[in-house]
């Protein structure tokens, strides 16, 4: 007979805690335990958690902060909370969000850059160690329910696609539930989706009111809904990640023509207007002053980095950079209208009054649109240069599914006001201050006031967990916990003249530098990759007094240089115990040898078959400045029509279709007009081999690969033609390979979304580029930094 009592025989059950009833070989003598089995129950009273965080959104955009952009939730919530005004992130997306997910540095998580550039090295081989929990499985292990919707962007490069490990995908860190995009951005009107652990089509098309701002506020809604309707006790944690305001800039028409003329002053202008603001406000000190446009010196950024004098633009080029911060704007409050409805549902269900709530952003303002701005990000990111004219030609569809706009840097300076650079720029606040609102109606008794402790991003985790009565583990999932890197803001809430508990915190991306030390601010005169100046410890490093200089625009390094040895002293004690090295600005032959490579098969062939997931860009067969074959072996009868393949979306992309009794290949350059086509007559009823082959013979003046392009049915050539084709990726989106069917937006204008094969059947496609392997890396490495 066996028997298990208290205290002379211990079981450890699933949920980890001990058995305590009584075990006989009869269960009629036995006595059961359910307390042991069952999952714990939240502390007593413990908030929900609302996190909401943007992308790139500067310090000076939003009207909390005295910008034009109108944000009613956001302003809503600053009434009836906080608003922080000296809280920092990284600067760049993927390692920002990555201190969302831990509590820890971005090197300790291996984010020391974004998912896409990871290198073989600790700090940036973006996978988060298992010594790092997330704060998800700790509040999941605490009694929460546990939601991630929107952008991800923390998913290792090398699991994007359906084959790979799920055990780094949002599941697998401890969300309950997933919704939206595993990459840097997506198609706002055409968003490559995921719910859970695989990819969906989205549920309506933009002509029936598709966005996705407003898809993800639906989604938000139905999982509170579904988690209160089972368990109307249990608290929620959800981590709320729109696209905005990321490129590209996409929003209801409506929404763009609420600011028609808003901007028209100029960049410029706009600095000094808002700086009073600010300072009218409360958010500035009334000293504060404005640093340059240009501020870095010649040799120690990008030349794409740089701003155009407002006053040496033309007419015409005025006229669209307006337009482009208008649908910037449009697109920022039509995002913050979607996210009024979750508040809404909140209140309207007796939940707003117990849920913390963060309205956040992830780094500064975006100078991805160089000094021009485009109406087809793509461009710049496959080192093509926007023409103005074609640009102005598409003024009038900016923001629609026409264009995928971004605008420029000028506005990059604006927004990031009154601070020197924008993002990427770790070693200055345009790229590292950033809004922040926190909103608690039951647990902080301050309405609508500022906050001026210094913070930063790994600070929010010890936040939350302070407010939720959850202590970090010392041990989660049999490992051993690091210590969180951050200190909880919640002292602040109701003290606001209490000094900031934070000492210290130091800064670096791709080789950009700073470090904050109780009010003194060092930062290194160094430009982010892809300059690639190295020679780090010649850098010339300035220093700041933050508490007296706001804006970090009077160097004193010359006059106190004991504290600039001091403060540098202190960076390099912080980078050694953080993982920070090596630094990494290599010029960009160099990176792209530490880069994760997918191996190319040995016979370099990739055979793919209908019904496969989409196949992310990362993954697929790569027909980026190479020569290359595709061959498809299809059954056709004469009503045969549909896509046989499709890579891309209309903004760069390439399909192989039949529609018409004709087979067309179409080669989209960049969504520049006219599209490139192949066409012949499509074969009679019965098995054929159709496909294309492009023998590249140069290369164009802006990396580009020129060549000839051949339509082969059955071995036999149809058509030809003189082709150019793109270096860098055809979608930063991630609209990935289709087989039988295009997904998104569509590659040609020939068909609408999807537009599947029917009345035959694709029986394989293959991709041969076993003859020509070059890849331009200049471009490559753009096209996959542009992804932050």
């Amino acid at each position: 007979m066996a028997k298990a009592t208290n205290g002379k025989s211990q079981i450890t059950t699933a949920a980890n805690k001990t058995f305590k009833g009584v075990i006989n070989m009869d269960v009629r003598n036995s006595q059961p335990d359910w307390s042991a089995f069952l999952e714990p129950n939240a502390p007593e009273g413990a908030p929900n958690v609302l996190v909401i965080l943007y992308d790139d959104t500067g310090f000076a955009s939003w009207s909390p902060y005295g910008g034009r952009i109108n944000m009613p939730t956001m302003d809503r919530l600053a009434r009836e909370g906080l608003t922080y005004t000296q809280w920092h992130t990284t600067a760049v997306c993927s390692p920002t969000r990555s201190t969302f997910l831990t509590g820890r540095n971005h090197h300790q998580n291996g984010f020391g850059t974004i998912a896409e550039s990871a290198i073989g090295f600790p700090g940036y081989a973006g996978k988060i160690p298992l010594e790092n929990a997330t704060m998800a499985t700790v509040l999941r292990d605490a009694g929460y329910s546990t939601f991630w919707i929107g952008k991800n962007h923390n998913v290792p490069v090398d699991s994007f696609d359906m084959g790979a490990s799920k055990k780094r995908w949002p599941l697998g860190l401890g969300y309950d539930r997933f919704y939206g995009f595993i990459g840097g951005e997506t198609n706002q009107w055409y968003p490559e989706l995921i719910e859970d652990n695989h990819f969906v089509e989205q549920p309506y098309l933009p002509k029936e009111g598709y966005h996705f701002s407003k898809d993800i506020a639906d989604k938000a809604i139905n999982f509170i809904r579904d988690s209160k309707q089972s368990q109307p006790g249990k608290p929620w944690y959800m981590w709320y990640c729109p696209g905005a305001n990321h490129a590209p800039h996409h929003a209801p028409q409506e929404y763009i023509d609420k600011y028609k003329g808003v901007f028209d002053d100029g960049y410029e202008a706009y600095r000094e207007w808002v700086l009073q603001r600010m300072k009218e406000k409360g958010i500035l000190p009334t000293d504060t002053q404005l640093t340059p446009i240009n501020p870095m010196p010649a040799g120690t950024c990008d030349e794409g980095d740089l701003v155009r004098p407002w006053n040496t633009l033309n007419k015409e080029e005025k006229k669209l950079f307006c337009r482009m911060a208008e649908v910037f704007a449009g697109y920022s409050e039509y995002t913050d209208a979607q996210i009024g409805r979750v508040i809404d549902y909140l209140k309207e269900s007796g939940q707003l009054e117990n849920t913390l709530i963060f309205y956040c952003a992830d780094n500064g303002a975006s100078g991805e649109g160089s000094p021009n701005g485009s109406v087809n990000e793509n461009t710049f990111f496959n080192g093509y240069p926007d023409d103005i004219n074609q640009n102005l030609a598409m003024i009038d569809k900016l923001g629609s599914p026409d264009t995928y706009n971004h605008y420029p840097t000028g506005w990059a300076v604006a927004f990031s006001t009154p601070y020197r650079m924008f993002k990427r720029y770790s070693n200055y606040a345009g790229g590292t201050c950033d809004p922040l609102v926190i909103c608690w109606p039951k647990g902080i008794k301050a309405r609508g006031e500022l906050r001026h402790q210094y913070h930063h991003c790994t600070d929010i985790v010890p936040t939350i967990l302070e407010c939720c009565g959850v202590p970090m583990p010392d041990v989660v999932d049999g490992v051993k916990q690091t210590p969180l890197a951050g200190v909880s803001m919640k002292y602040s809430f109701d003290n606001a003249n209490t000094p900031t508990k934070k000492e210290i915190q130091y800064y670096e991306m791709c080789g950009t530098r700073g470090l904050w030390h109780k009010g003194w601010k060092l930062a290194a005169l160094h430009g982010p990759l892809p300059v690639g100046l190295g020679n780090f410890d010649k850098d010339k490093w300035q220093l700041f007094n933050t508490d007296q200089d706001r804006s970090e625009a009077i160097d004193l390094a010359e006059e106190f240089p004991e504290k600039v040895r001091e403060l540098s002293a202190l960076w390099m004690q912080e980078a050694q115990k953080y993982n920070v090295f090596p630094l990494n600005d290599l010029s960009v032959l160099d990176f792209i040898k530490l880069e994760f490579h997918a191996a190319i098969p040995e016979s370099g062939r990739y055979t793919y078959y209908p019904g496969t997931t989409e196949i992310p860009e990362a993954s697929a067969a790569s027909t980026h400045g190479r020569s290359y074959k595709i061959f498809a072996e299809v059954e056709v009868t004469g009503e045969s029509e549909g896509v046989i393949f499709a890579h891309g979306s209309r903004f760069g992309g390439h399909t192989l279709f039949i529609k018409g009794g004709q087979l067309y290949y179409v080669y989209n350059f960049l969504g520049i007009p006219p599209e490139q086509r192949l066409v012949c007559k499509a074969p009679q009823s019965g098995k054929h081999i159709m496909g294309v082959e492009f023998t590249k013979n140069k290369q164009g003046k802006y990396g580009e690969s020129i060549g000839t392009m051949k339509l082969y049915v059955d071995e036999k050539e149809q058509a030809n033609g003189e082709f150019r084709t793109q270096t860098g990726r055809y979608a930063l989106c991630g609209e990935g390979l289709c087989i039988g069917y295009d997904s998104g937006d569509s590659v040609s204008s020939e068909y609408t979304p999807r537009f599947p094969f029917v009345n035959g059947k694709v029986i394989k496609v293959v991709f041969d580029v076993a003859d020509d392997v070059y890849v331009d890396v200049e471009k490559e490495l753009a096209a996959v930094m542009a992804r932050d």
